[in-house]
């Protein structure tokens, strides 16, 4: 199996510390490695091949950042055209270097797993299922609550009951609180984490079935003879801004979904993070020199500025995050507002 790290996201709702320079898939934050060397951690359980799809800005770093790859292991976007175009355009390069038939595993840099083995056990039943019925394969992560934060995946029919394998019914968008509730309760809905494996022949038929504009992108790209030439960068550039689910795998004719035998954990923003790191009794995190807390609960606090004292006195439930870029001072439930300021800073 080949697997495909999908690297290209700014990750601006953890500003401070993520910013359009330094995005959170560079950040040691859940490890001393980094999330893309986490990440490339758990791609090499799935196989010797692996490719990072980034973009031109942030290759440098990523390339510092993981050493052991080769440069052409490194596919190069010119600037960001979404999920479908980063795949489409590693899927370009892999059928001009490996067999078609070959299962390509698609995941994030910037999701947290504790259970590797679980994650290559359910990758390597997602490639078999792809393998045996000539569908894009997903994996689906069995909800821990009613999130309004994920989109779900509703299963329908059994596949393989011992590997927890079902085809896949409808998906559906990020809902509300009560419909999602709904979903949790139904037993019938997974979270859509957006890993999924197919061969490239698998995705040339999908598109040319289900997505007629992605694949005549595809086919663009394709005619090119220099992968990477100045040609070939300009009529990516062309190409609209589309994101995967979107653009394909909800219109895909044939789908079958693996449930996630791995823990799992999108680190979108500081609540998140807050809950993915080692805490003391009192529910606090804090990272760096020079801190004082006083009184505080379930606090997220991180000093990049060992030289300037942090001070967090008789507070719960928030987030305080000093660094070069920025201080933020946030409740913890909140946090992901700050998106927004880093979006006003980059205009």
């Amino acid at each position: 199996m080949i697997a495909v790290i999908i690297a290209g996201g700014s990750g601006t709702r953890l500003w401070p510390l993520s910013t359009s320079t330094q995005p959170k898939q560079l950040l040691a934050l859940t490890s001393e490695r980094t999330m893309v060397q986490q990440a490339y951690d758990r791609a090499r359980k799935l196989g010797d091949t692996i490719y990072v799809v980034t973009e031109a800005s942030h290759a440098g770093a990523l390339r510092a950042q993981l050493p052991e790859l080769p440069d052409e292991a490194f596919l190069i976007e010119p600037g960001r055209r979404g999920t479908a175009h980063c795949i489409v355009l590693a899927l370009d390069y892999i059928n001009r270097h490996h067999d078609r038939t070959e299962p390509i595993a698609f995941i994030h840099s910037d999701h947290n797993v504790r259970d590797v083995q679980g994650f290559a056990h359910s990758f390597a039943t997602a490639a078999r299922i792809s393998r045996e019925r000539g569908c894009i394969t997903l994996i689906g992560i069995e909800p821990t609550f009613p999130s309004t934060g994920f989109g779900y995946i509703q299963r329908d029919g059994v596949i393989d009951a011992q590997a927890g394998v079902y085809n896949v019914e409808s998906f559906k968008e990020k809902p509300n609180y009560e419909t999602a509730k709904r979903y949790v309760e139904s037993g019938n809905y997974l979270w859509n984490c957006g890993y999924f494996v197919g061969s490239v022949e698998v995705f040339m038929r999908e598109m040319q079935q289900s997505a007629p504009d992605l694949w005549s992108n595809y086919q663009t790209l394709a005619s090119i003879a220099d992968f990477g030439s100045e040609a070939y960068n300009h009529a990516y550039l062309a190409l609209d801004n589309q994101v995967i689910d979107i653009a394909l795998i909800e219109k895909a004719h044939q789908l079958a979904m693996v449930s996630a035998s791995f823990d799992w954990m999108d680190i979108g923003n500081f609540k998140d993070l807050h809950d993915a790191v080692a805490k003391d009794e009192s529910g606090n995190y804090a990272y760096g020199d020079n801190i004082h807390a006083i009184d505080v609960a379930s606090t997220y606090i991180r000093n990049e500025q060992p030289d300037k004292p942090v001070a967090v006195i008789g507070l719960d439930n928030v987030v305080v995050v000093n660094t070069p870029d920025g201080v933020l001072v946030a409740r913890r439930d909140v946090a992901a507002k700050c998106g927004d300021i880093a979006k006003k800073l980059q205009k």
